[in-house]
Order: C-alpha cells, then sequence, then structure tokens
C-alpha cells in the first residue's frame, strides 16, 4: 500500500529506533527525577518494553494507513520524492542528527549555533524557520505533547499514584499550565535540531525541499503522521505513566 511505501521509503523504522533509545533517556530521567532511583532494573525493563519498536511499528502504520485512506489522495509523487537523491539525503540527514542529538553534548552545541544564528540574523536560518513552519512541526508536537502528558496523568491515575483529592479538571489545569513552556521548548529543539541536520544541504536544494513541502499531498502526509503519532505516543505515555504509579504506589511492576 501506500502507507507501505511511505513508511519504508521515510525509514520510519529506523526512526522508531532512535525514539526507543529517546524513550531509554527519558525513562532514565524520570527515573532519577520522579522516581528517585526505585525500582531501577525493573523500571528500565519497563520502559524498553513501553518503546519497544517492534510493538510501537505495527500500531504506527495501522494508524498511518487509516488516516490517509480516509483522504483518497494520490501519494505516488510523495513516495518518488522520497526515493530520490534529495529526498532520500534529507531523510537519511533527519535521522543521523535525530540519533547523534541524543548525546547531551552535541543537542547542547546544536543549541549554541542556533543561538548565534538567530543573534546574527544568518539568513539559512530563515530557510530552516520556514520550513519548520510549512510543516507545522511546532504545533503539531506541542498538541501531541501535551495530551501525552495528560495521558501520562491518567496512567499515574490508573496505578493509584493519583487520588481523588486531585480532580480531572485540577489536572487538565495542570497539563494547560505546561503550554508554553513545550512550546518554547519545541521551538528552540525543532529548529536546533533541523540547523543542524540540513547544514550538508545547499540553500537550492533545502529551497527545493521547502518548496516540495508546501504540496497538498504533503501537507496529507504530515498531518496522518502527526495524527499516527499522537495516538502511538499517547499510548507509550499513558503506559509510562502507570509503571510509573505503579513505583510510587508501591507495586510491582
Amino acid at each position: 500500500t501506500d502507507a507501505d511505501d511511505l513508511v519504508a521509503v521515510l525509514k520510519l523504522p529506523e526512526i522508531f529506533g532512535v525514539k526507543a533509545e529517546e524513550g531509554a533517556d527519558y525513562g532514565q530521567k524520570n527515573h532519577e527525577a520522579m522516581l528517585d532511583g526505585a525500582s531501577g532494573a525493573a523500571w528500565t525493563t519497563a520502559v524498553a518494553q513501553i518503546y519497544a519498536p517492534e510493538r510501537l511499528m505495527p500500531e504506527f502504520t495501522q494508524n498511518f494507513a487509516a488516516a490517509l485512506a480516509e483522504t483518497h489522495t494520490d501519494l505516488k509523487p510523495v513516495i518518488a520524492f522520497f526515493g530520490s537523491d534529495l529526498g532520500a539525503q534529507a531523510t537519511a540527514l533527519e535521522i543521523s542528527a535525530r540519533r547523534a542529538i541524543l548525546d547531551p553534548d552535541v543537542e547542547d552545541a546544536s543549541r549554541l549555533t542556533l543561538e548565534e544564528m538567530r543573534a546574527e540574523e544568518n539568513p539559512r536560518l530563515g530557510l530552516i524557520e520556514t520550513f519548520v513552519k510549512v510543516n507545522d512541526l511546532v504545533e503539531s508536537n506541542v498538541s501531541n505533547g501535551l495530551n501525552a502528558n495528560l495521558a501520562f496523568y491518567q496512567g499515574l491515575r490508573d496505578a493509584g499514584a493519583i487520588g481523588p483529592e486531585m480532580s480531572e479538571s485540577d489536572v487538565l489545569a495542570e497539563v494547560w499550565s505546561q503550554e508554553e513552556a513545550i512550546r518554547a521548548e519545541t521551538d528552540i529543539w525543532v529548529n536546533a535540531y533541523l540547523t543542524m541536520a540540513y547544514a550538508p544541504l545547499s540553500e537550492a536544494d533545502l529551497g527545493r525541499y521547502i518548496e516540495f513541502t508546501r504540496r497538498p499531498d504533503v501537507r496529507i502526509v504530515n498531518r496522518a503522521m502527526s495524527e499516527a503519532y499522537g495516538k502511538v505516543f499517547t499510548s507509550v505515555s499513558r503506559q509510562l505513566g502507570r509503571a510509573a504509579g505503579a513505583v510510587l504506589a508501591g507495586q510491582n511492576l
């Protein structure tokens, strides 16, 4: 199907492999910040199982295919582009940078580069920011992030770590209070990441890539992908909340 072809040409299994590494890192930070070192080995195992690519990829592909099917759009031009030299190069650069930025030193360096380019009003940064805007990368990630945070709290409640003293409206208020911070962080992370990822591309190639992503069929793919990611990682967040809640409530994972 077109969805299967897109999953292959966009190398999404590789991306989910990187997301598993990101999940392990996120789990470790949660372990230190929220769980205070409790259930170390069991928590690590639980996080690895929750983020396992072989478990998440089928769920993502099913949601992705369903969202695309509703549009009745011919996606062969999109598949062809990402199979072309420029499309394949851009995809490879995105995955390589995503893996590299897992290193805190690399991430710090990417953020410093972004800060310097913004201070200098570097014209190349304008291309990156245009790409981010055209592809709605900040707002879509903010929306998915808020939903994921809500699901995490729901998971904590499922496990008994949140009692009746914190109502559903209290949880919603807490999540919404994070919106501005999430948007600011997302803006920095996305722009720093893509500035690093696309550094090897010429301005002409980056311009061609931007123009391609303005196409209606590409926007349809982006929306379907965001929707599928959102469903998968909202579920992931709820499972993480349940696992964390079990530790906090003194249960066995």
